[in-house]
């Protein structure tokens, strides 16, 4: 059994179908968000608009138990909680980063709306963290 059929079979079609359609527009937002935060003026509504989106996602698949999304969620906004608190901009480290994690979470899209059997592999380089989040800039 596929990953959509497994949560058509365990939940209501309306909710499988508004997950997909929220998480989807969640996948498109997250990219557009990224693209900003190298920008001092946009990095703080960016940086929190990312987190409550990875809190929303986080919120949503753990209603239907899709560990490895739970998982990146859970690591993704405990990342945006340190970017929070700084001004920015993002150094390149971050961003490379959340693309290579926007990348996982449209694969993971992707395993749902094709049914796939089971969810893509995890990209190893999520695993390594940004140690430096934000760009010093010199005055």
């Amino acid at each position: 059994m596929g990953l959509f059929l497994q949560l058509k079979t365990d939940f209501d079609l309306g909710i499988v179908e508004n997950f997909i359609s929220d998480y989807t527009i969640m996948c498109k937002t997250i990219e557009l968000l990224i693209e900003d935060l190298d920008k001092k003026t946009e990095y703080e509504s960016s940086v929190s608009e990312l987190f409550r989106i990875f809190h929303n996602m986080k919120s949503a698949v753990s209603f239907l138990k899709l560990e490895p999304i739970i998982k990146l969620a859970t690591i993704c906004k405990n990342v945006l909680e340190e970017a929070r608190i700084l001004q920015g901009p993002a150094t390149n480290e971050f961003i490379d980063w959340l693309l290579i994690v926007s990348n996982q979470l449209n694969k993971y899209r992707i395993n749902i709306e094709n049914d796939d059997e089971t969810f893509s592999a995890f990209e190893s380089l999520i695993t390594k963290l940004p140690i430096h989040l934000e760009k010093h800039v010199r005055s």
